[in-house]
């Protein structure tokens, strides 16, 4: 099988060439192994060297109301009142715990992009 870990970008390189030329194998065959094994090296190389950082959490928020068809009347549910949720979209306010479980639980938003720390309000000076 010759698979050997993806150490620079050739390497990386030739991977993705190899998973485009196997793209189509049946599972549970050779070709299908080799394709599974070369796109866990791959989704572990690019972990490693090209991560994306997550979301900014107000901006996730409106992004899975937008996705979703929702209004922010939508949100009361799990933030608060009409203002509550202006406050927080605004980022007058900032998430509590209570409302992070309640975005987790009710949208999907994952809890690692909500509980992080961001930007508040800038003041006009």
């Amino acid at each position: 099988m010759d698979i050997r870990p993806i150490k620079t970008e050739s390497d990386y390189k030739a991977a993705l060439e190899e998973v485009e030329h196997l793209f189509n194998a049946a599972p549970n065959s050779p070709e299908g192994d080799r394709l599974e094994v070369l796109t866990t090296l791959i989704e572990a190389y690019e972990e490693k060297h090209y991560s994306i950082p997550l979301p900014d959490p107000v901006e996730a928020i409106l992004y899975y109301v937008s996705s979703r068809g929702l209004s922010r009347r939508d949100l009361e549910q799990f933030i608060g009142s009409r203002a509550r949720v202006s406050e927080v979209l605004s980022r007058k306010r900032p998430l509590t715990i209570g409302m992070i479980r309640k975005l987790h639980s009710g949208l999907g938003i994952p809890a690692e992009v909500l509980i992080q720390p961001y930007s508040p309000e800038k003041s006009a000076a």
